[in-house]
């Protein structure tokens, strides 16, 4: 009997291993199946994630289509516009051109005026004054005409008086002066560097004005527009060349005559001619 019970319990052992056995073998299928359906189902998940961001990003690229057709169409639309205003403007600019350069065509009309009256005055003194001299030098710089004389014809050493040299030389230069009016002189006198001091004078500077009004007095004299006089004196400052020998001193003493157009009388010209420019517009 007891045989018996040990053999079905050992019987029923053996059958409780194998489904037991059975049992863990589906588990492993089944567990092995989940896994793959899971890496599956990641990878699903990933594909569904990326294919909403391309359609976004599509959405974006439409919305930036639309848009940009809708500018084509807005700038095709400005464009007519702005070809027209266009046209105007350009009209405008060539019109504005044509009138800067009759402008710039009168403004050399006046001064080429200024330069042939220049030119005349030159012409005036070279064949009223005749003299060949290296002590008188006549010459244009920048449209203005300069007469140099130099010092020992017209003063002494260290005076102010005029010598009867001296009234000849004006005499003639205040004959060209006369025939123009619109012109004024300048009488610029320079000293060397020697200090001068012989009372009523104090120094350089007095001697050189005091020299230039005795030389606006004798044009004044000889019957020059006082209105047209200007006295004006350098003193030793303006040397042309340095005051290291007496030959450079005597070359630094000398009396300057400018005989220039009269500015305001100039521009008064150009203004007349932009006037009568705007008047013919």
């Amino acid at each position: 009997m007891l045989l018996s019970v040990c053999s079905m319990m050992l019987l029923a052992s053996c059958v409780a291993k194998k489904e037991h056995l059975a049992l863990q073998e589906k588990y492993e299928k089944s567990q092995d199946l989940l896994n793959t359906a899971t890496v599956k189902l990641n990878s699903c998940l990933s594909d569904v994630a990326a294919a909403n961001a391309r359609v976004e990003t599509m959405k974006d690229q439409l919305n930036d289509l639309r848009k940009a057709n809708q500018d084509l169409i807005d700038t095709k639309g400005n464009l007519t516009t702005l070809t027209q205003k266009g046209a105007e403007n350009l009209e405008k600019s060539l019109e504005s051109l044509k009138e800067r350069d009759l402008k710039i065509t009168r403004l050399q009309d006046a001064l080429t005026k200024k330069d042939s009256v220049t030119l005349a005055v030159v012409t005036s003194l070279k064949k009223a004054v005749g003299i060949n001299d290296p002590d008188i030098e006549i010459n244009v710089e920048k449209g203005v005409v300069f007469i140099s004389i130099a010092d020992k014809l017209l003063f002494k050493s260290g005076s102010y008086n005029v010598t009867t040299r001296a009234n000849e030389i004006l005499g003639k230069v205040a004959k060209v002066i006369n025939s123009k009016p619109d012109f004024e002189a300048m009488v610029e006198s320079h000293t060397d560097n020697v200090s001068y001091s012989k009372p009523p004078l104090l120094d350089n500077w007095d001697l050189s004005v005091k020299r230039a009004t005795s030389v606006v007095r004798v044009l004044e004299s000889l019957g020059v527009n006082p209105q047209q006089l200007i006295a004006s004196g350098r003193s030793s400052y303006v040397p042309l060349v340095d005051n290291d020998t007496a030959e450079n001193r005597a070359k630094n003493r000398r009396t300057r005559i400018v005989v220039l157009p009269k500015i305001d009388q100039f521009y008064e010209m150009v203004e007349t001619e932009m006037k009568n420019l705007s008047t013919e517009n």
